[in-house]
Protein backbone atom coordinates (compact mmCIF):
# COMPACT_ATOMS: atom_id res chain seq x y z
CA UNK A 1 0.00 0.00 0.00
CA UNK A 2 1.47 3.20 -1.12
CA UNK A 3 1.03 6.18 0.41
CA UNK A 4 0.07 8.99 -1.73
CA UNK A 5 2.79 11.07 -2.25
CA UNK A 6 0.93 14.85 -1.78
CA UNK A 7 -0.80 13.12 1.35
CA UNK A 8 2.39 12.26 3.19
CA UNK A 9 4.15 16.03 2.12
CA UNK A 10 1.45 17.64 3.67
CA UNK A 11 2.46 15.63 6.57
CA UNK A 12 5.93 16.49 6.51
CA UNK A 13 5.03 19.96 6.36
CA UNK A 14 2.94 19.90 9.30
CA UNK A 15 5.89 17.61 11.41
CA UNK A 16 8.57 19.90 10.69
CA UNK A 17 6.53 22.78 11.94
CA UNK A 18 5.68 21.79 14.78
CA UNK A 19 9.17 19.76 15.35
CA UNK A 20 11.82 21.10 13.52
CA UNK A 21 13.17 23.59 16.12
CA UNK A 22 12.90 20.84 18.56
CA UNK A 23 14.97 18.37 15.73
CA UNK A 24 17.39 20.57 16.15
CA UNK A 25 18.62 19.75 19.40
CA UNK A 26 17.78 15.79 19.54
CA UNK A 27 19.86 13.64 17.16
CA UNK A 28 17.39 10.91 17.25
CA UNK A 29 14.53 13.22 16.21
CA UNK A 30 17.02 14.56 14.14
CA UNK A 31 17.57 11.22 12.21
CA UNK A 32 13.77 10.67 12.48
CA UNK A 33 13.00 13.82 10.45
CA UNK A 34 15.62 13.58 7.76
CA UNK A 35 14.68 10.03 7.40
CA UNK A 36 10.81 10.64 6.94
CA UNK A 37 11.98 13.33 4.60
CA UNK A 38 13.90 11.20 2.26
CA UNK A 39 11.24 9.02 2.28
CA UNK A 40 8.44 11.30 1.72
CA UNK A 41 10.44 12.29 -1.71
CA UNK A 42 9.74 8.34 -2.39
CA UNK A 43 7.01 6.05 -2.58
CA UNK A 44 7.08 4.29 -0.11
CA UNK A 45 5.02 2.03 1.78
CA UNK A 46 4.37 2.19 5.66
CA UNK A 47 5.86 -0.90 6.07
CA UNK A 48 9.23 0.73 4.84
CA UNK A 49 8.84 3.77 7.62
CA UNK A 50 8.54 1.38 10.16
CA UNK A 51 11.56 -0.47 9.59
CA UNK A 52 13.35 3.14 9.13
CA UNK A 53 12.30 4.13 12.34
CA UNK A 54 13.87 0.71 14.24
CA UNK A 55 17.20 1.02 12.69
CA UNK A 56 17.11 4.97 14.28
CA UNK A 57 15.96 3.53 17.48
CA UNK A 58 17.47 0.35 17.76
CA UNK A 59 21.19 2.70 17.20
CA UNK A 60 19.95 4.88 19.61
CA UNK A 61 19.36 2.20 22.44
CA UNK A 62 23.21 0.77 21.54
CA UNK A 63 24.85 4.22 21.35
CA UNK A 64 22.53 4.07 25.41
CA UNK A 65 24.05 0.96 26.05
CA UNK A 66 27.55 2.05 25.26
CA UNK A 67 27.24 5.30 27.02
CA UNK A 68 26.39 3.84 30.33
CA UNK A 69 28.62 0.81 30.09
CA UNK A 70 31.70 3.14 29.56
CA UNK A 71 30.68 5.31 32.79
CA UNK A 72 30.14 1.88 34.65
CA UNK A 73 33.84 0.72 33.62
CA UNK A 74 34.76 4.19 35.42
CA UNK A 75 32.51 4.38 38.19
CA UNK A 76 31.09 1.02 39.47
CA UNK A 77 32.15 0.21 42.88
CA UNK A 78 31.63 -3.57 42.28
CA UNK A 79 34.34 -5.53 39.80
CA UNK A 80 31.32 -8.07 38.54
CA UNK A 81 29.51 -4.45 37.61
CA UNK A 82 32.64 -3.34 35.61
CA UNK A 83 33.32 -7.00 33.92
CA UNK A 84 29.52 -6.78 32.46
CA UNK A 85 30.42 -3.03 31.41
CA UNK A 86 33.24 -4.23 29.38
CA UNK A 87 31.31 -7.23 27.56
CA UNK A 88 28.41 -5.04 27.02
CA UNK A 89 31.03 -2.17 25.60
CA UNK A 90 32.52 -4.70 23.39
CA UNK A 91 29.48 -6.89 22.29
CA UNK A 92 27.11 -3.40 21.98
CA UNK A 93 30.12 -1.71 19.48
CA UNK A 94 29.76 -4.80 16.83
CA UNK A 95 25.98 -4.72 17.11
CA UNK A 96 26.18 -0.67 16.41
CA UNK A 97 29.10 -1.30 13.31
CA UNK A 98 26.19 -4.11 11.79
CA UNK A 99 23.42 -1.17 12.33
CA UNK A 100 25.67 1.57 10.41
CA UNK A 101 26.83 -0.92 7.46
CA UNK A 102 23.24 -1.52 6.84
CA UNK A 103 21.53 2.32 7.43
CA UNK A 104 24.41 3.25 4.30
CA UNK A 105 23.20 0.73 2.56
CA UNK A 106 19.27 1.75 2.80
CA UNK A 107 20.37 5.55 2.89
CA UNK A 108 18.81 6.00 6.63
CA UNK A 109 20.05 8.44 8.62
CA UNK A 110 21.46 7.37 12.23
CA UNK A 111 21.19 9.61 15.38
CA UNK A 112 24.30 11.72 15.29
CA UNK A 113 24.26 11.69 19.35
CA UNK A 114 22.03 10.45 22.29
CA UNK A 115 18.89 11.91 22.44
CA UNK A 116 17.67 14.15 25.13
CA UNK A 117 15.89 10.81 26.80
CA UNK A 118 18.87 8.49 26.43
CA UNK A 119 20.89 12.09 27.62
CA UNK A 120 19.07 11.96 30.88
CA UNK A 121 19.17 8.40 31.82
CA UNK A 122 22.93 8.83 31.42
CA UNK A 123 22.97 11.85 33.64
CA UNK A 124 21.04 10.04 36.20
CA UNK A 125 24.24 7.82 36.53
CA UNK A 126 26.46 10.88 36.05
CA UNK A 127 25.15 12.35 39.53
CA UNK A 128 25.54 8.38 41.13
CA UNK A 129 28.60 6.68 43.10
CA UNK A 130 29.15 3.73 44.90
CA UNK A 131 26.37 0.76 45.67
CA UNK A 132 23.95 3.12 43.87
CA UNK A 133 25.57 3.89 40.92
CA UNK A 134 25.72 -0.33 40.19
CA UNK A 135 21.95 -0.36 41.34
CA UNK A 136 20.98 2.56 38.68
CA UNK A 137 23.22 1.52 35.91
CA UNK A 138 22.08 -2.81 36.57
CA UNK A 139 18.29 -1.16 36.48
CA UNK A 140 18.98 0.87 33.17
CA UNK A 141 20.90 -1.64 31.62
CA UNK A 142 18.15 -4.36 31.88
CA UNK A 143 15.23 -2.24 30.85
CA UNK A 144 17.44 -0.88 27.81
CA UNK A 145 18.58 -4.50 26.72
CA UNK A 146 14.71 -5.85 27.51
CA UNK A 147 13.45 -3.09 24.95
CA UNK A 148 16.07 -3.86 22.55
CA UNK A 149 15.62 -7.40 22.61
CA UNK A 150 11.75 -6.98 22.46
CA UNK A 151 12.08 -4.75 18.98
CA UNK A 152 14.82 -6.91 17.25
CA UNK A 153 12.06 -9.96 17.98
CA UNK A 154 9.50 -8.47 16.89
CA UNK A 155 11.47 -7.09 13.35
CA UNK A 156 12.99 -10.56 12.66
CA UNK A 157 10.02 -11.55 11.22
CA UNK A 158 7.62 -8.52 10.96
CA UNK A 159 10.62 -6.28 8.91
CA UNK A 160 9.69 -4.98 5.37
CA UNK A 161 13.08 -5.45 4.44
CA UNK A 162 14.59 -8.81 4.03
CA UNK A 163 18.09 -7.49 5.18
CA UNK A 164 16.40 -5.55 8.24
CA UNK A 165 14.66 -9.25 9.29
CA UNK A 166 18.49 -10.65 8.45
CA UNK A 167 19.96 -8.07 11.20
CA UNK A 168 17.34 -8.15 13.75
CA UNK A 169 17.46 -12.18 13.61
CA UNK A 170 21.72 -11.74 13.84
CA UNK A 171 21.43 -9.35 17.07
CA UNK A 172 18.71 -10.76 18.86
CA UNK A 173 21.09 -13.64 20.49
CA UNK A 174 23.38 -11.43 21.09
CA UNK A 175 20.93 -9.14 23.05
CA UNK A 176 19.30 -12.14 25.00
CA UNK A 177 22.83 -13.31 26.12
CA UNK A 178 23.64 -9.38 27.30
CA UNK A 179 19.95 -9.61 28.98
CA UNK A 180 20.78 -12.65 30.68
CA UNK A 181 24.29 -11.05 32.17
CA UNK A 182 22.67 -8.00 32.96
CA UNK A 183 19.64 -9.67 34.96
CA UNK A 184 22.55 -12.37 36.66
CA UNK A 185 24.06 -8.79 37.74
CA UNK A 186 20.98 -7.19 38.99
CA UNK A 187 20.80 -10.58 41.27
CA UNK A 188 24.38 -10.03 42.13
CA UNK A 189 24.09 -6.56 43.51
CA UNK A 190 20.55 -5.99 44.93
CA UNK A 191 20.75 -4.67 48.22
Amino acid sequence: MLIPVRTYAVLLLALAACSQAESNKDPVSEAKFQNEKRIGEEAVTKHQIRDAEFIVESASRKMLLVEISQLAVRKAASPDTRYTAQNVIAQTNGLLSSLKTLAQQQKIMLPTGLGKPQATQAGELTALNGAAFDQKYSEQLSAVLDTDEDASDDMKEEAYDSNIRTLASQQLPVLQDLSRAADALRDKIKP
